[in-house]
């Protein structure tokens, strides 16, 4: 039983799970606009958000505390590099706006990661605005950076999607900050810090409804995907009713980032 928990705690830890749910919102913008699948612009959104999220965590864990490197640690920092090279293989094959949105997400993690800020600061020590630059980053990544790539023109129903998959990535942010609330620093003002659970909550609850408006709002809609959009919604709410300080890290770190996965099945299997 522990050799299986091992295993998952793997992929939970090596970001293969959370890699999965960026390739899932990538499948998702194809299917909901309706344009060519392109491999390249998945696997370079896999690949290279395994190489970046644990460039991410294991930086300050490495680089800063200078903590002795593992069995584990060290497959993940393989794995990452693996991961780096696979990356910036399929990224050759990008198109050149595509590559321009791709150096953008280099661009977020080095200024997330690194102190390239007056006093030695990232943008995780940015307070309260971190929560938006992210999801403003996944936002780009998973949802312009296919458009762009199939050459399709950007108009109104396509800004709307936009700014639907920015207040998801949003909501699902609340819900880890919620959780990570005893742990964080006070000093990095994140807004349960600042509101309250509940109040952090409720801000959900009406980011949710304006995340169902704008499907319903949206032209190029139609009733399956106002349908699947409405279960998802549903399991945003829950979610968010059902968080607390003391929930498990599988619940954020497994279950709510599989938010995505199962939105990409339902659009799959209807």
């Amino acid at each position: 039983m522990q050799f299986f928990k091992n295993i998952f705690d793997f992929y939970i830890n090596s970001s293969l799970h959370v890699a999965l749910a960026v390739f899932a919102f990538i499948q998702i913008t194809s299917l909901q606009l309706n344009i060519s699948y392109n491999f390249h612009v998945a696997a370079f959104g896999f690949f290279g958000t395994i190489a970046g999220y644990n460039f991410v965590k294991f930086d300050n864990l490495v680089r800063i505390k200078k903590i002795e490197r593992s069995k584990s640690l060290n497959l993940i920092i393989f794995l990452s590099f693996s991961s780096f090279i696979i990356a910036a293989y399929h990224f050759l094959y990008l198109k050149i706006p595509t590559k321009c949105i791709a150096f953008f997400a280099l661009l977020v993690i080095i200024l997330y990661t690194l102190p390239v800020f007056p006093k030695k600061q990232n943008i995780r020590n940015f307070s309260t605005i971190k929560i938006f630059f992210v999801s403003f980053a996944w936002a780009v990544v998973t949802f312009i950076m296919p458009v762009v790539n199939s050459e399709l023109e950007f108009m109104a129903p396509q800004f709307l999607k936009f700014l639907q998959r920015f207040l998801l990535t949003l909501i699902l942010l609340l819900i880890f900050e919620i959780i990570d609330l005893k742990q964080d620093d006070k000093k990095l003002k994140t807004i349960p810090q600042l509101l309250g659970v509940e109040s952090t909550k409720k801000v959900s609850y009406i980011l949710i409804l304006a995340f169902i408006i704008l499907e319903f709002i949206n032209p190029f809609s139609n009733q399956r995907q106002q349908i699947i959009l409405l279960i998802i919604a549903l399991l945003l709410l829950l979610f968010t009713f059902f968080v607390h300080s003391n929930r498990s890290r599988y619940y954020s770190r497994f279950w709510v980032e599989a938010i995505p996965i199962f939105w990409w099945f339902l659009l799959w299997i209807f």
